[in-house]
């Protein structure tokens, strides 16, 4: 099974899942969404994917799953593994020279990437960086490097978190059992990867739009 294949059917394998685990599939939700979030080194995994498909499952009773737990499990998960990428960050350039292994794991043009978008909008980049797959990864470990104030991290972390969770959240569970939707399932996921990538271009159409008014 390929990750792609993984990430397109994600509702197909999540459902042997959670039919063959019962409660334990919380676990699982909290562990896949920790580890994107958490660990530089797997920014590739299915966060908003899988939020929707677990969503959706949690409105069809026979999966047995709460929307409520599966919220606040997964929202749990997307603050507490920010956080420790944000460790991670400030321990890399504390320390990161010494092991330069560790640099060598991470993926330099997704973390450039980061970089330039994080120079360029600051603090806010934490809460609009959830939504854009790798660069969410890669942003609360920015922070730690450029060595934030934990106190303001914390807060966009929060905010950031509850609002990518809560935002696939709602809209698997109200809109992922209609029978377009498990249909099309795939092609679901690929517009959900389009649509995360919006909040970059209002931005840089909005840094033109100030850069044009400022040579004027």
């Amino acid at each position: 099974m390929s990750l792609i294949d993984f990430i397109l059917h994600i509702d197909d394998h999540l459902i042997p899942i959670v039919n063959q685990f019962g409660g334990w599939s919380y676990l699982i939700l909290f562990a896949i969404i920790f580890i994107e979030t958490g660990l530089v080194v797997f920014p590739f995994l299915p966060g908003d994917s899988l939020i929707f498909a677990a969503s959706a499952m949690a409105a069809n009773p026979k999966y047995g799953l709460n929307i409520w737990l599966v919220y606040l499990i997964v929202a749990f998960a997307a603050i507490i593994g920010d956080s420790i990428n944000y460790e991670i960050g400030a321990w890399s350039t504390r320390a990161g020279e010494k092991h330069s292994w560790f640099n060598k794991l991470i993926n330099q043009n997704n973390r450039l990437a980061a970089e330039k978008f994080f120079e360029r909008h600051g603090p806010i980049t934490i809460v609009i960086g959830r939504f854009i797959p790798f660069i969410r990864t890669f942003v609360p470990f920015i922070s730690g490097c450029s060595k934030m104030h934990y106190g303001k991290f914390i807060t966009y972390n929060i905010l950031g978190g509850l609002l990518w969770t809560g935002l696939f959240t709602i809209i698997g569970f109200f809109f992922g059992n209609i029978p377009f939707v498990k249909d099309h399932f795939s092609m679901i996921v690929i517009a959900i990867i389009l649509v995360s990538v919006v909040p970059i271009a209002i931005v840089a159409i909005k840094k033109k739009i100030s850069l044009k008014k400022e040579f004027h």
